[in-house]
């Protein structure tokens, strides 16, 4: 969501125009005409044809042949660009692609990000189940999610109302912390457990631990290091999890360190 009131007083409306545009597109899968693009970005017809000829131009959208625009390919590109600045050196992603094969569980790293809580790294373990909405990119479940609970942690219990009541907090399933007050002692048996936990909170029957791995007074500098797991297994093995997160946290730390 925008905020109106931040709006540069040096904004160029075509490139506005143009990303809502490209925006409109992206949430369309099936695709959309010219005049259902205009009408979604309330535009004009005639300036939303030529903003789609220049984006189509770029490559950041297609025209198929029903007429219908898609998102182009230019777009995977820039994605992948993100993913890979955003896992840093190789070292690192070795690191992490190592700890996801020897436990077999899926491996994520996970920093601020603009003040935002996000997921800049991910490597798959074959034994743990498939989480198509944890991918490099904003964490909309930060307050369910193991990975955001290590990073709110990090904050002051001020800034973390703050974040909570901006982002909210959404039930992702019935055992979704929905409170403040609740997300508080979570975090706080977390801090005396040596690791942040989540079982069934994102998604059911998954767990998810993690640990943090670079503290920094630069909050956009602190990296943590998150597993994800059949949540029957954590529940046996928590101790073993916490051993085998702090071990690879401790490797992907001097990773860091070298990277800096």
């Amino acid at each position: 969501m925008r905020d109106p009131l931040a709006e540069p007083s040096d904004l160029i409306r075509s490139v506005s125009r143009a990303l809502r545009v490209l925006e409109s597109v992206g949430r369309a899968p099936r695709g959309l005409t010219v005049k259902q693009i205009a009408r979604r970005c309330e535009l004009t017809v005639a300036t939303t044809y030529h903003l789609v000829r220049t984006l189509a131009y770029e490559g950041y959208v297609i025209r198929r042949e029903d007429g219908t625009y898609i998102v182009g390919l230019e777009v995977a590109d820039r994605y992948r660009e993100l993913v890979s600045a955003f896992r840093g050196s190789p070292a690192i992603g070795e690191s992490l692609r190592r700890a996801a094969l020897e436990t077999g569980w899926s491996h994520f790293l996970g920093r601020f990000v603009g003040g935002q809580v996000a997921i800049t790294a991910v490597a798959e373990g074959n034994r743990s189940p498939y989480l198509e909405d944890l991918v490099p990119g904003f964490d909309e479940g930060a307050h369910a999610t193991a990975l955001g609970k290590a990073l709110l942690a990090t904050l002051t219990a001020e800034q973390r109302h703050r974040y909570l009541r901006e982002y909210g907090m959404r039930p992702f399933t019935s055992a979704t912390l929905t409170t403040p007050e609740a997300f508080e002692a979570d975090l706080s048996a977390g801090e005396r457990r040596g690791m942040q936990l989540e079982l069934g909170q994102f998604r059911q029957g998954v767990a998810c631990a993690a640990v943090l791995v670079s503290p920094d007074k630069d909050m956009e500098r602190r990296t943590v290091l998150a597993c994800a797991l059949p949540a029957s297994e954590m529940m046996t093995s928590a101790r073993v999890v916490r051993t085998k997160l702090l071990t690879a946290a401790r490797t992907i730390a001097d990773g860091l360190a070298a990277d800096n």
